[in-house]
């Protein structure tokens, strides 16, 4: 049953409709602190003292790396300073892999992996080389065409799966360190933005902030497919349900309040069933993670009424919603979406397509009949990297709005 619900979902971000709901909880009288994951025991992966002294992006530290399963490819682990959403310096990382015998200043193209966790060993950084990233293949396809490629862990430091605003960040501060990195012979290169479902939130979010925080990225194209683009319409409309993949979307709302302690105190409307559920998950990745959820919902988990009305939490999952957000691509984008979705709903993106059409983006719509978010994922890769490759050639973009 796990692995069927993996097909379907594709992605751990199709669930965050589930429970990110469980974030928007009545404020009680107590609060159960935050889970947080176990520390690294790497300390390549640890913020060093003068981390706020430091540009966002800038390289804290690299180190060379084994590209297991990426035979064309060299490889880099990259630590760069980014910004978390309270304002407060951390240490991130990408995965940096550059094709042997290109040249310097080859495209470069910031893949999003859609990453179910709450633990930090489920990184990319520390999955990509042992075969626990779905997209392997599509990263050696990238390799192929000449490009490099950067795989950040676009969840953070606390893995704060559902926070998506945070991902974009995470997305340009990388692309910025690996294009600072002096071996990879990126600094003047053509930046794609790329990613599905889960990486999708993300990549939306670094195309849709990149104007205004990474004004000097030269981004010519950005490719997305099954984008949940407001997790509030998500909790309303399943917020209630029970699922096998509940389990995915009870870490999303771990993942929330890890980002928002203050703002979206999940633990404090939880019941003992839940408060246990929250600890069982703190460190898991996906299967570990939809073993433990599978046919559970909200109401066996939480206390009272009020879970989807608390003004504080909605207001985190409008913050993180970027079909909300009024900031308009500058970039041109390839967006596809299954017509036959039933977890991220393509009405919102067709708005979110719309606002940016009449702002004067231009989009590439591409709907496919009949696909739901788990077949929709390759149906729509191969074009998504065709309209990459197409802009990364100069070729004008086209536009269906």
């Amino acid at each position: 049953m796990k692995s069927a619900v993996r097909k379907i979902i594709g992605s751990t971000s199709a669930a965050l409709a589930v429970a990110v709901g469980a974030a928007l909880l009545a404020p009680p009288a107590a609060q159960a602190a935050p889970v947080y994951p176990f520390a690294d025991p790497d300390p390549f992966y640890g913020a060093p003292a003068d981390v706020g002294t430091r540009a966002d992006g800038d390289v804290l530290a690299s180190r060379p790396v084994a590209a297991t399963g990426f035979p064309t490819a060299d490889a880099w682990q990259v630590k760069y300073k980014s910004t978390n959403s309270a304002g407060a310096p951390i240490a991130a990382v990408t995965t940096v892999l550059v094709p042997r015998g290109t040249p310097a200043n080859r495209p470069l193209v910031s893949y999003q992996p859609f990453v179910n966790a709450l633990g930090l060993e489920c990184a990319p950084s520390h999955q990509l080389f042992n075969g626990g990233i779905q997209e392997g293949p599509a990263l050696n396809a990238l390799l192929a065409r000449g490009w490099a490629v950067a795989v950040p862990d676009h969840l953070g430091p606390t893995s704060a799966y559902g926070a998506a605003k945070l991902g974009g960040r995470l997305v340009l501060d990388g692309v910025r360190a690996a294009q600072r990195l002096p071996e990879a012979g990126l600094g003047g290169s053509p930046v794609g933005l790329a990613g599905y479902s889960g990486g999708a939130m993300a990549t939306n979010w670094a195309a849709a902030l990149a104007p205004t925080y990474a004004p000097e990225l030269n981004i010519v194209g950005a490719a997305q497919g099954g984008t949940p683009v407001n997790i509030g319409e998500l909790a309303d409309r399943l917020g209630t349900t029970r699922s096998q993949a509940f389990g995915l979307g009870f870490a999303a709302a771990i993942g929330l309040e890890r980002e928002y302690p203050t703002r979206s105190p999940l633990g404090d409307g939880l019941n003992g069933a839940g408060l246990d559920l929250r600890t069982q998950m703190s460190n898991m990745c996906t299967d570990s993670i939809l073993g433990a959820g599978a046919g559970k919902s909200l109401p066996d988990l939480t206390n009272g009424p009020g879970i989807l009305a608390d003004p504080s939490g909605r207001s985190v999952m409008d913050e993180n919603s970027v079909e909300l957000y009024p900031g308009v691509p500058r970039t041109p984008m390839f967006v596809w979406h299954g017509s036959a979705d039933p977890l991220v709903a393509i009405g919102p993106v067709q708005n979110t397509v719309a606002r940016y059409c009449s702002q004067g983006a231009r989009v590439q719509f591409d709907v496919i009949p009949g696909a739901d978010h788990g077949t929709a994922t390759m149906l729509g890769a191969g074009p998504a990297f065709g309209y990459l490759g197409d802009r990364f050639a100069g070729i004008p973009a086209p536009s269906n709005c």
